[in-house]
């Protein structure tokens, strides 16, 4: 017997009377976020980006505790915010939470203007976060549809496309809009969010005590796991870079990185394509390099190895005339002050090994 699909405009099962419930008595109440305060809800919904509850919990408290509103997020200077979210990853995110702290501050006054159609225009901030901000702080009817959401409708719906596809999501958008309560906004949104969260997981979904079981199509298939359904994807790329990490006198030479790309604006070890680009660098300088083990950092779409070269500067070499800094863009930092910047998670990791270790040779 094939599975009832809902189809666009066929009337949508009532999620709202047993999610409300359920969340009242089952759902999360104890979020550091949860609260009417719009600055602390932007922040947590950007954070919750890709990135677990679990971990982002100690950063949104040390988050709240160095930049308490708006107005001190605005006011901190960008390498600050991206040093207190260095090991998030997604560094955009940070950046974009900057540019719109001072426009909140600069065009609205401090203070989150009212609507989401209003909040969607502010830099960084998509549909569904906007969404969640005006739901949760301003008890706007509208709808979210977050990772955790978009699984939830998929499964309850049947909803067979690709959901990130522009012409199947706005579909999906229409039917989220549609399944919306007259009343209780507030405990839905957050119902939903924390189905998606803690019964309807992407692997191994806990039908048995979900509230919209009856109402779910997917759980009535054999595999409700396989929604949302989603294209083949690409094969992963593996790319490879040298990261020059270049010592002298306790001091290690750090490089910024491009406003674009992996690791934007962040303070990192000098990255090279391949030891042709390090031999032109260097030419005539020759340090002598030591070759630490690679290791692997997963992108989303890229497994990136990361091989450290080391070595001592100046080269210990009488006929070479090098000057006192590298001949690459940068400056020195010591470790302390290193680790006080916004530095991409292995570069951290490594630096971290120093105050165990008295050098990077060992």
């Amino acid at each position: 017997m094939p599975l009832d699909v809902v189809t666009p405009g066929a009337p949508l099962p009532d999620i709202a009377t047993p999610l409300i419930e359920w969340q009242r008595c089952h759902g999360r109440h104890d979020l550091p976020w949860q609260v009417r305060d719009a600055y602390r809800v932007w922040l947590s919904e950007v954070m919750l980006q890709q990135t677990q509850v679990a971990t982002v919990k100690g950063y949104f408290i040390r988050f709240i505790e160095r930049f308490p509103d708006v107005a001190a997020l605005a006011a901190a200077p960008l390498d600050d915010v991206l040093a207190l979210w260095s090991g998030l990853g997604y560094y955009s995110r940070a950046r974009n939470l900057w540019r719109c702290a001072r426009v909140v501050v600069e065009q609205h006054g401090g203070r989150f203007p009212d609507g989401a159609a209003v909040l969607e225009t502010l830099p960084g901030i998509g549909r569904s976060t906007a969404a969640a901000i005006a739901a949760f702080c301003q008890g706007e009817r509208v709808a979210i549809l977050d990772g955790n959401v978009r699984r939830v409708l998929t499964r309850v719906l049947a909803f067979d496309e690709d959901p990130m596809q522009p012409a199947a999501q706005r579909r999906l958008w229409a039917m989220a809009e549609a399944l919306l309560p007259e009343k209780g906004i507030e405990p839905y949104t957050q119902g939903l969010m924390d189905l998606g969260a803690t019964v309807c997981l992407p692997r191994n979904p806990r039908c048995g005590g979900c509230p919209l079981r009856s109402d779910c199509r997917a759980a009535a298939s054999a595999d409700p796991s396989s929604w949302p359904k989603r294209r083949p994807r690409a094969a992963r790329r593996r790319a490879d870079s040298i990261l020059v990490w270049l010592w002298k006198d306790g001091q290690v030479w750090l490089q910024r990185r491009p406003d674009r790309g992996v690791w934007a604006g962040l303070w990192c070890l000098p990255a090279f394509a391949d030891l042709a680009a390090v031999q032109a660098a260097f030419a005539g300088s020759e340090p002598a390099w030591r070759v630490l083990p690679a290791r692997l950092h997963v992108l989303t779409h890229r497994d990136w190895w990361l091989q450290p070269w080391v070595a001592d500067w100046p080269p210990e070499n009488p006929a070479a005339q090098t000057p006192d800094d590298p001949p690459i863009p940068g400056r020195w930092w010591t470790v302390e002050q290193a680790l006080q910047q916004g530095l991409p998670a292995p570069v951290r990791e490594w630096l971290c090994l120093l105050y165990t270790s008295p050098s990077p040779r060992d």
